[in-house]
């Protein structure tokens, strides 16, 4: 018989917390950050004016990704944890029911029964919660919320976003600080969406595309309004 030999394969799935994370953070701190520095200037603010009220909304921003990230992602992490503690309670009342139902799943993935009942015998007396977790409840270890981790990556990616556009306000001149900034900005995120797509196996353009059209048109829309209404709305 042959022995069985393992070998190492490279997925993506571990990184989806964490990328989604990244790239919410990164996204939206370019385009609400370049979307209130065009509005404001669009509104006539002087150029100081626009600048703090730039670094303001990094400092806003990241905070409230960080929170927001952390009560949502935390809302998924209790409820996998109060899933797992009640299947733990109904493995202890009664295994053999467990069992069989691990093993009709097992069955409807295309085993037959007397295998479906081996596996699921085999699994069990391995790690029962972790085979009904995963199987009954999908749970999987590279998908686990991980409230802390993903606060700070929101928070981190969210203020590395939002200084560029803070960047070339500070270094464009007065006049021309919607030019610069809208065009830099667009073209930051058409290269956060290229670099996203190719970590986590998407297609490059279409990744690129999405960020860049939704961002160009959160900017159009706050520049129209603050050159309509005078004012930051």
């Amino acid at each position: 018989m042959r022995s069985l030999h393992s070998h190492t394969e490279r997925h993506r799935t571990d990184r989806i917390g964490w990328l989604r994370a990244a790239v919410l953070g990164a996204n939206d701190g370019i385009v609400s950050t370049a979307s209130l520095v065009v509005g404001v200037a669009a509104a006539g603010s002087s150029h100081s004016n626009v600048l703090i009220t730039g670094v303001a909304g990094l400092v806003a921003g990241a905070m409230s990704m960080a929170a927001g990230e952390y009560v949502s992602v935390h809302s998924q992490a209790d409820t996998e944890a109060a899933d797992l503690r009640r299947e733990k309670a109904e493995l202890a009342a009664d295994p053999v029911a467990e069992q069989r139902e691990l093993a009709s799943i097992y069955v409807g993935r295309g085993l037959g029964p007397d295998l479906a009942q081996q596996v699921a015998a085999q699994l069990m007396a391995h790690d029962a919660i972790g085979a009904h977790g995963r199987d009954e409840l999908g749970i999987f270890d590279a998908h686990l919320a991980r409230p802390i981790q993903a606060a700070l990556a929101s928070a981190a990616s969210f203020a590395l976003g939002a200084l560029l556009p803070l960047a070339v306000t500070a270094l464009a001149p007065e006049r021309g600080v919607i030019a610069w900034v809208t065009g830099l900005s667009l073209a930051f995120l058409a290269l956060l969406g290229a670099v996203a797509a190719q970590v986590g196996g998407a297609r490059v353009l279409a990744g690129a595309w999405r960020v860049f059209f939704w961002g160009a048109l959160a900017m159009g829309i706050t520049a129209a309004v603050g050159s309509l209404f005078g004012a930051v709305v």
